[in-house]
């Protein structure tokens, strides 16, 4: 439920631990689709969640809500009829569900998670968020919870702008699948053809490509944020091992409760979680540990570039981290290479590009994040100081990974978006049935292609539902 309702909120506070993708999978579920993989363009995944919530809520009972301070209050509106027995919130597609409004249809599940936004708000200590979800390619809720200027008392509410993240790479991956359509674009050519300032590479002495196919699947080999190597290879193993140690208590457990274990004893699952958080806390407290992530000075850059091809001078003279496809690797910069590669096969600035994208998809309120203009609606960001207090974050620059993480929009936009991309897959899948599917911005048999899973990008989940690449 954690994992679906994040991929459909938007909040305030820039830092944290909110995975936007978290959501594919449970809501691709409800389709009764196949499982969904990153496919060729893997930063796809991170915005499809956006569009299908048909199971936020479905069964749970929340506890009464927390009422966050400023937040809107739910129960100063009206509040929608509990639904008859018979007319259940998530009945399969007719004619007779469709005439019910959305509100009355969903009201149980819509009461239910605002609940639980309250309550996940609080547990994160996010100022505000801006949930919205839609149906059938129809939107049937949008709420505002908190605030998105905290100083100045004014609440989140549908229309909030807010830094969407690195859900910038899936409006990245549309338009190098636009180009791919228009035959503009070669996937599985060097990517000197387009860009040339991209010096060749070589791994271990042997000289190695990097192509467009690999970069979107994250499969280059390029750096992310952390320029050390062995830092990035022991945080993988951190990982794994981490991921290995919740699946063997998940089985302590399950067999210690098939055997009629007592609750009061302390089982070897127990301890070993209490193990794994002693070495957690141990491992943040060792020495050039960063503290805070405005301390990884190339994550949050002030300086200004004026296009995509002068940002590749950050790192485009580092080695590969491996040999290009060997391994999964997420990386920011390998976007910003992507959107050189836009603009040399369109022959438009990047953002020029992407703006038009924009107009095509209705999405007029997504826009590259600057500080300079006056946006309406936006949101102020924030973090956590060392001493947890709210303060406002420093001034940074986007520019350098506008195709990678630099796009503010509202959760209206990217339901737009997620619902063009997720039905034109359900049409490239039932050819011979989909007359209730919604046409989609890209061919169906494109979409088809984008979610068949590559070799070494798939992902698995903790059992807190953090993701762990493998």
């Amino acid at each position: 439920m954690y994992r679906l309702l994040s991929a459909v909120t938007a909040r305030a506070a820039t830092p944290g631990g909110w995975a936007w993708g978290r959501g594919r999978r449970a809501a691709h579920h409800r389709a009764g689709l196949p499982p969904l993989g990153p496919g060729w363009v893997g930063g796809l995944g991170l915005g499809l969640g956006l569009a299908l919530g048909v199971k936020l809520a479905g069964g749970l009972r929340g506890a009464a809500p927390t009422q966050s301070p400023g937040a809107p209050d739910p129960e100063a509106s009206p509040q929608a009829e509990p639904l008859p027995p018979q007319e259940q919130p998530f009945a399969p597609w007719s004619a007779q569900t469709q005439m019910l409004p959305p509100t009355r249809r969903f009201a149980r599940a819509i009461d239910s998670s605002r609940d639980l936004l309250h309550r996940i708000k609080d547990e994160v200590g996010a100022p505000g968020i801006v949930v919205g979800v839609s149906v059938d390619g129809k939107e049937v809720w949008s709420e505002g919870l908190g605030y998105a200027d905290v100083e100045n008392r004014v609440p989140c509410k549908p229309e909030t702008v807010m830094r969407i993240a690195s859900i910038s790479k899936s409006l990245t991956m549309v338009a190098l699948a636009k180009l791919w359509e228009a035959g503009k674009l070669d996937l599985d050519i060097p990517v000197q053809h387009y860009v040339p300032e991209f010096p060749e590479k070589e791994y271990e002495g042997e000289k190695v490509s990097v192509t467009t196919r690999l970069l979107i699947s994250h499969l280059s080999g390029i750096r992310h944020y952390e320029k050390d190597m062995k830092k990035v290879k022991e945080e993988k193993a951190y990982k794994a091992s981490k991921m290995m140690k919740g699946t063997m208590e998940s089985d302590q457990e399950k067999e210690f409760k098939e055997k009629g274990g007592k609750s009061n004893e302390k089982s070897d699952f127990a301890k070993a979680k209490i193990e794994q958080d002693n070495d957690a806390k141990g491992r943040n407290l060792k020495p050039g540990k960063k503290k805070n992530d405005f301390e990884q000075g190339e994550l949050y850059l002030k300086e200004k570039f004026e296009n995509s091809i002068e940002s590749l001078r950050l790192f485009k003279n580092d080695p590969l981290f491996f040999k290009p496809g060997s391994q999964f690797l997420y990386s920011t910069f390998g976007y910003t290479l992507l959107a050189a590669i836009v603009e040399r096969a369109s022959g438009y600035k990047y953002l020029d590009y992407m703006q038009k994208i924009f107009h095509d998809l209705d999405m007029l309120t997504t826009v590259q994040e600057e500080n300079e203009p006056v946006i309406y609606n936006r949101a102020r960001f924030y973090v956590y100081n060392k001493k947890r207090r709210l303060v406002n974050t420093p001034y940074v620059d986007n520019s350098y990974k506008w195709a990678g993480g630099g796009f503010l929009s509202t959760v209206g936009d990217l339901l737009k978006f997620g619902n063009a991309m997720l039905y034109g897959y359900q049409v490239g899948l039932f050819k011979n049935s989909h007359e209730n599917l919604l046409p989609g911005y890209l061919k169906p048999e494109t979409m088809v292609m984008i979610w068949t899973p590559v070799p070494n990008t798939e992902m698995s989940w903790d059992k807190e539902g953090n993701s762990c690449e493998q």
